[in-house]
């Protein structure tokens, strides 16, 4: 990923909250919203190879559709399933994720991304 992103979700205080943060500091980003726009496979396979970490930490475990669809923490579940389970939910999705300089984090609270963006 060469460009600047955040997969944005415009109903998140969080979200806006980071992208508002981003503008501020005259940070250019491509608005990803998720929701309509569900990242594939292989981008959030991308995603969690930048954030250092699997799929299960980037997903929404305690959002209602989690228990809706019968999922566990402790399901033995291979990465590529999770990582299709996300793609098809994309609800799910942590969010904010941004992209910047190849570096990726998640702007929980908004000001973490102040880390990448220097």
């Amino acid at each position: 990923m060469n460009k600047n992103i955040i997969y944005h979700n415009p109903r998140c205080s969080k979200s806006r909250e980071t992208l508002a943060l981003l503008k501020e500091r005259g940070v250019e980003v491509e608005v990803i919203e998720y929701s309509h726009t569900p990242p594939s496979v292989d981008e959030l396979k991308k995603v969690c190879e930048m954030l250092k970490v699997k799929a299960l930490d980037i997903i929404r475990i305690k959002d209602k559709l989690f228990d809706e669809l019968n999922l566990d923490v402790s399901d033995k579940r291979s990465e590529d399933e999770w990582f299709k389970i996300l793609n098809l939910n994309p609800s799910l999705l942590e969010r904010p994720i941004v992209i910047y300089k190849d570096k990726a984090i998640i702007g929980r609270p908004p000001e973490r991304v102040l880390k990448i963006i220097g």
